[in-house]
């Protein structure tokens, strides 16, 4: 581990210290009804895990969750590519995309249920709604903001159009993608949330749902502080994604 990456785990660990010292000093000022203090939360989570609770509920979101997302991104970086690959094309749907990007996914919930009823696929498919938009909109600008020079100069040695593709623009637009993968992951955690409560209540909204209207506030903190781990894994996992991917950044250098 270099210096510079012991500094930051130094100082995360500092911020983390910093956090939970505010944390315990405002719950012992509050009212511990409505703000537990970190032993408090600790000792829930415990009973949770004993008790199975919050295994199941975890197991079951990350199950609609997973679904939803990797289905948007399935769909969305291949309608990315080809509205960025394809000027014509992506000007023609960019109007359609942008409109459909500004509505709120909320105003879909009661069609969705309608169609699909209260179980799984109907959360998966409100999850897909909220995740799509940003891996796709990030992916096509990716691909349109391609360096116009250097395609020039690609063709003028007589590469072809599927050889500048994946030469030029693809690895160009692998950071938007990777931004998009991150904005979708959020969208799509909240949007479990949300698809939990609006549909059967299970999974982790299902018991914020039931703590919160039964002001139980430490398993309830149990569970905001597991949907903030899974939001904190999955941006690692980007991240990990992203440093591998780094030689097709390297492509690109090729050209020059």
């Amino acid at each position: 581990m270099s210096a510079s990456s012991r500094h930051v785990s130094i100082l995360r660990l500092l911020v983390l210290v910093i956090v939970t010292g505010v944390w315990w000093g405002v719950a012992r000022v509050a009212d511990s009804r409505f703000i537990p203090t970190p032993l408090e939360t600790l000792d829930a989570g415990a009973r949770m895990i004993s008790t199975g609770v919050l295994q199941k509920a975890l197991g079951q979101s990350l199950l609609v969750f997973l679904s939803g997302y990797l289905l948007a991104t399935v769909i969305a970086i291949p309608v990315g590519l080809l509205m960025g690959g394809f000027r014509i094309l992506g000007r023609t749907l960019e109007v359609y995309v942008n409109a459909l990007a500004a509505t709120p996914r909320v105003a879909f919930i009661p069609l969705i249920i309608l169609l699909l009823g209260l179980d799984a696929e109907a959360k998966i498919a409100i999850i897909f709604l909220g995740a799509v938009m940003p891996i796709l909109i990030n992916t096509y600008a990716g691909v349109a903001v391609s360096d116009d020079e250097l395609v020039e100069m690609a063709r003028s040695a007589g590469a072809g159009r599927m050889a500048i593709f994946f030469k030029i623009m693809l690895p160009g637009a692998i950071p938007f993608v990777l931004a998009g993968l991150r904005l979708g992951a959020a969208i799509g955690l909240i949007n479990t949330i949300v698809a939990e409560v609006y549909t059967a209540v299970s999974g982790l909204g299902g018991l914020l749902s039931v703590y919160g209207n039964t002001f139980q506030m430490a398993p309830y903190f149990v569970v905001v502080l597991v949907l903030a781990l899974i939001g904190g894994l999955v941006t690692y996992l980007i991240r990990v994604l992203e440093h591998r991917m780094g030689r097709w950044r390297g492509s690109v250098a090729n050209f020059r």
